[in-house]
């Protein structure tokens, strides 16, 4: 990860952006704020999500320290994903992306 760190913009909103900047990362956040999921929720929980695109961005996270990836030595194996502290550190970044959402969409309705 030393080398990740080099590559960081100096800006840090361009930083934040590197981290979470691609659709599915915020969407996989949002659904392990709650607590730990294992692969197959997730993919059902984001949607139209490709299994090769949520694994790409699943590992991805977990290089860049969101997130931890838990393998169980079981037939099938079990795979589960949990947020690591630096992950949940995102929550109030993610509150504020839902209450501006949430103005938003009560602005152009009513």
């Amino acid at each position: 990860m030393a080398a990740a760190a080099k590559e960081l913009p100096a800006c840090p909103v361009e930083t934040t952006l590197t981290l979470i900047s691609d659709k599915w990362k915020v969407l996989i956040l949002r659904d392990l704020m709650p607590g730990t999921k294992r692969f197959g929720e997730l993919k059902k929980s984001i949607g139209s999500v490709s299994q090769k695109v949520l694994t790409a961005q699943l590992r991805e996270m977990e290089q860049s320290g969101l997130l931890t990836r838990t393998v169980y030595p079981e037939v099938p194996p079990r795979v589960e994903y949990t947020l690591t502290d630096l992950g949940y550190s995102l929550k109030p970044i993610l509150d504020a992306m839902w209450n501006w959402g949430e103005a938003y969409k009560a602005q152009k309705q009513g």
